[in-house]
């Protein structure tokens, strides 16, 4: 019964909601970029004996001091976003929520401010349902009061987490109710929800066209984690649902897999090379969970490589899809603007050393930027130009195992 009526309220939503609208209020146009704690930090909340790595305004400001100095910021990192733990265990005698006094002394709104004072814009966490994931007070029974507390705090967007929910009708109608409470607060306040993955959790398909319509990003799939075997998995759950979900991604709403790990304990150079090719292509948020503090060298040449955030913030918007999984080999392409496209050539074995592939461009559906000929270049896992070739070209070059090659291709013009 339970599910029965919840997918009576889905198909519901699918007759009032027009077809592919994006939630209407001017964000996200490409998406989102920044930094989010949980991977890295969780709920850490001992600042007694941990006082550099628990969630405290200190940590925020020290990130947002990092954005802000070195070279993230004008590279479209602006986001510093709180997750999980930042509250108080009970409301205010007015009901509203307030940060846990001992690790926010300030308030959110100073926080808010000093990370307005450094260009960038600050994020917050709340919960749908009776209590967020954590136990802090969830929104339930509050969304026009927290919505009104966000916007008076200066908050930029929101991570709304759908923990501690009755059943998926009061999911759903809890998604839509904060949406328009954000809306009606008059604030700019991106709105990304985990809607869909508490859906599928239930064992339903959720309605994309509603997800669109009132969330401006929506994960779709398990946390993220530290390790080889999260990313792929993620990889391939995207993959394998990517008639269901690229048609509902464009400007104004993303699809959203979930942190970039790269930078802490569990990917080699080549997997974070394949996470950042990977969601790059997939047109999602960029959203670093590390400690920029202490990123080493790579990593942060990495994660701001123009020539990937180029591709990510394409205006057109396309998410990429696969298009090929064949010999241990996938390859993804994503239509660019102005007629171009980025392609990844994914290596799935996990033994031996670099396996060659050859490729013939026509047969990547790249006939509209080579009607003549066209200028190919690899982005990744260096950046190397490799000239003009017409459609009968040959490319072949090599796949280190785990690691992924992401190339650009566009028209030649003289």
């Amino acid at each position: 019964m339970f599910k029965k009526i919840a997918y009576i309220f889905s198909f519901l939503l699918m007759i009032i909601t027009k077809p592919a609208d994006a939630l209407n209020n001017g964000l996200a146009l490409t998406p989102t970029m920044g930094w989010l704690h949980w991977e890295r930090f969780l709920c850490n909340t001992d600042c007694t004996n941990d006082p550099k790595n628990c969630i405290s305004e200190q940590l925020y400001m020290q990130m947002a001091d990092i954005m802000a100095s070195e070279g993230w910021k004008e590279l479209g990192y602006d986001y510093v976003c709180i997750d999980d733990c930042w509250l108080a265990s009970d409301r205010d005698s007015q009901k509203r929520l307030q940060a846990d006094p001992k690790r926010f002394p300030s308030g959110i709104k100073k926080l808010a401010d000093y990370v307005h004072s450094k260009g960038l814009k600050l994020g917050i966490y709340e919960d749908v349902g009776h209590k967020t994931c954590a136990g802090y007070p969830g929104s339930l029974g509050y969304y026009d009061i927290d919505a009104k507390t966000f916007a008076e705090w200066g908050i930029d967007l929101l991570k709304f987490d759908g923990c501690n929910f009755d059943n998926l009708d009061q999911l759903v109608k809890g998604y839509i109710d904060m949406s328009n409470a954000l809306n009606k607060t008059g604030r700019d306040i991106v709105y990304s929800c985990e809607w869909p993955l508490y859906t599928w959790d239930g064992g339903l398909q959720p309605n994309y066209t509603a997800v669109r319509h009132y969330c401006n990003s929506w994960r779709n799939f398990a946390d993220i984690y530290d390790s080889w075997s999260s990313i792929k998995s993620t990889i391939d759950w995207a993959a394998d649902h990517q008639e269901i979900i690229v048609p509902a991604a464009g400007p104004g709403g993303w699809n959203d897999p979930d942190m970039l790990v790269i930078g802490n304990f569990g990917l080699s150079r080549n997997q974070a090379v394949t996470q950042m090719a990977i969601w790059a292509i997939m047109a999602s948020p960029l959203i670093m969970s590390n400690d920029l503090r202490n990123i080493d060298g790579y990593s942060k040449s990495l994660l701001q490589n123009k020539y990937v955030i180029a591709v990510n913030q394409d205006a057109l918007g396309a998410q990429g899809q696969r298009i090929s999984k064949s010999n241990n080999f996938d390859i993804w392409k994503r239509e660019l603007s102005g007629n171009s496209f980025a392609l990844v050539f994914l290596n799935r074995e996990e033994i031996g050393g670099p396996r060659s592939i050859a490729v013939i461009l026509n047969d990547l559906g790249v006939d509209s930027s080579c009607k003549m000929s066209c200028v190919v270049t690899q982005i990744l896992p260096t950046y190397e130009q490799w000239g003009r070739k017409n459609l009968t070209a040959v490319l072949q070059f090599t796949v280190n195992p785990t690691g992924s090659v992401m190339l650009r291709v566009e028209p030649f013009s003289n």
